[in-house]
């Protein structure tokens, strides 16, 4: 995907370390209605797993993730 996913809630997790960012995004993603996208920006290199893991085992879909500098953005749609 070469363009960035519409965001319907943004979160910015930058300087909070693991287990936060997940924490996080996990009480986020019930904010947004089911096909709705969240973008966060995090500075944790954990990120990088934590939240495909994360993802995967409660049945969101991380659409997009790169990493620029120290700064992680990533984009989950919520799918339940």
């Amino acid at each position: 995907m070469s363009e960035n996913p519409t965001p319907n809630l943004t979160l910015d997790l930058k300087g909070l370390l693991c287990p936060m960012p997940v924490v996080k995004l996990a009480g986020a993603i019930k904010k947004v209605e089911v096909g709705g996208i969240i973008e966060a920006t995090a500075t944790d290199p954990g990120v990088m797993a934590d939240i495909p893991a994360w993802a995967k085992s409660t049945g969101h879909e991380l659409v997009k993730m790169e990493k620029a500098g120290k700064v992680i953005t990533f984009w989950v749609k919520r799918l339940k």
